[in-house]
């Protein structure tokens, strides 16, 4: 019954006959098609929507593809059809997309209503998605000071302008967001803080902030359309399947493009792309030249049954590629106390166990701290990610994250600005957020090296391609 109102009624407008009254929602033609702009609410379905509009779901469908794949969420923005016609006499003005973005002399939250924008065309082999669900328009986030400065207030100055992207899975559209969409918000408050300590006298930096989710159609989307045309420098990204489309786009515009996360990244096909994060053979050539320096040192390398972990692999690797002998027992032989004809009483005993995941090698350590209080010296290789498991043996391992300096003028300056205490969690993402956006600034202004607050950074290019964060170290735990 429903479809046949919804034809009877473009049967009308088709008569030149009022088919009913607008509703009280934004318009918008999309394609040569009226539609409301309608902004899901709470507790409501497809079906729901659909009977209040008098519109098919089926229709409701056609205009949103994005409905297929993930169904409703609250907050989004769904395209309903009026069910007039729209008369078009010329060819229609290729409207450029208006666009929300946040000027940060000061930290900022971002406006509460969102811009009016144009819904992109669609690509031959992708789905219709509106450029202004990709913007975070609105966070939500109580914490963070409503003193916003809005576009349509800013002075005009004669500053030069720099426009920023920050693109992070924030899950705008959930109604209760992960723990990861929490540390997504902490990198982003962080941003802004870093924001407001490099604003200067010659430059406005601009920030646009979009919710990339996991989406790879979305990314799809922001690049075919002219958003990001006088974008300059981009952070974020977390997903592999987005950052290949990403990577090309900016290799095409010239816009460096930081990875705070990704290891995963050919560099030497992306010459835009900075890789924040380490790779295992950095971490590996770390190792060894910390052996090396270290004559007192005896490696004992623990094998289990399966393949061991592409860390330890590449450890072992490089250790034989560049001469550090290290003697090998079983993991048996090492669980019932048969492994004293492969230590050495006289030096340090560093044991590299087969897995870099904490909880295969839990049982392990017991067996190890038996040995360290039988008289032999023991020393772990560790990871970063153990630092919070109460190990009892000396550990060394690798990190970007060695600075704690400098943070409680930081922490004053937060409470100060968000009134809430940060997550104490190492890393601390905010932390990571403040020190990669002034890192991705210091690059646009020409500089290899970048001073933190947790880590420094050193960007150092790879085989003419693209730049790789060189600054990695060895930390001895005791």
């Amino acid at each position: 019954m429903k479809r046949y109102m919804y034809i009877a009624a473009l049967l009308l407008a088709a008569l030149g006959m009022q088919a009913q009254e607008l509703l009280n929602y934004p318009l918008d033609t999309v394609n040569g098609e009226e539609m409301y702009r309608y902004q899901v609410e709470k507790s409501i379905g497809l079906y729901r929507v659909g009977v209040n509009f008098n519109v098919p779901q089926a229709e409701i469908i056609r205009c949103n593809p994005q409905l297929r794949e993930r169904g409703l969420h609250y907050g989004e923005i769904l395209l309903i059809p009026t069910g007039r016609p729209v008369i078009i006499e010329t060819k229609p003005e290729v409207v450029k997309t208006v666009v929300t973005e946040t000027v940060v002399p000061a930290p900022v939250m971002m406006p509460d209503t969102a811009a009016v924008a144009d819904t992109m065309p669609a690509r031959p082999d992708t789905a219709l998605v509106p450029i202004d669900s990709l913007r975070v328009d609105s966070l939500h986030v109580d914490s963070l000071r409503a003193d916003s400065t809005a576009l349509d207030s800013v002075v005009i100055d004669t500053r030069r302008v720099v426009e920023l992207a920050l693109m992070l899975p924030f899950e705008s559209h959930q109604t209760k967001r992960s723990g990861n969409a929490e540390r997504m918000m902490e990198f982003y408050q962080g941003a802004l803080m870093a924001l407001r300590d490099i604003q200067n006298d010659s430059t406005l930096y601009r920030l646009r902030v979009y919710d990339t989710e996991r989406s790879e159609r979305r990314i799809h989307a922001l690049c075919d359309s002219s958003e990001l045309d006088s974008v300059k420098g981009i952070l974020g990204l977390v997903y592999p399947i987005q950052i290949e489309r990403m990577a090309s786009w900016c290799e095409t515009h010239q816009v460096p493009l930081l990875l705070p996360f990704s290891d995963e990244t050919d560099l030497t096909t992306h010459p835009q792309v900075m890789q924040f994060n380490s790779t295992d053979r950095q971490e590996a050539d770390s190792l060894c030249a910390w052996i090396r320096a270290h004559q007192d040192i005896h490696c004992v390398a623990v094998e289990a049954s399966g393949a061991p972990s592409d860390w330890v692999s590449t450890l072992h690797k490089q250790m034989h590629a560049k001469g550090i002998r290290f003697a090998t027992v079983s993991l048996r032989e090492l669980m019932i106390d048969s492994v004293e004809h492969a230590l050495d009483v006289t030096k340090e005993n560093l044991i590299i166990l087969h897995n870099d995941r904490f909880q295969n090698i839990r049982m392990t350590l017991s067996h190890l701290e038996r040995l360290h209080q039988a008289g032999y010296r023991i020393r772990l290789v560790s990871q970063y990610s153990w630092q919070k498991e109460n190990i009892a043996l000396p550990q060394l391992y690798t990190s970007m994250f060695t600075k704690t300096e400098g943070h409680a003028a930081y922490d004053e300056q937060w409470k100060a600005t968000y009134t809430n205490e940060h997550v104490s969690e190492l890393p601390r993402y905010d932390l990571l957020g403040y020190d990669l956006m002034r890192a991705l600034i210091d690059r646009l202004d020409g500089k290899e090296e970048s001073a933190g607050l947790q880590s420094d950074i050193h960007w150092k290019q790879i085989e003419n391609g693209g730049y790789q964060n060189a600054q990695v170290r060895v930390v001895v735990k005791n």
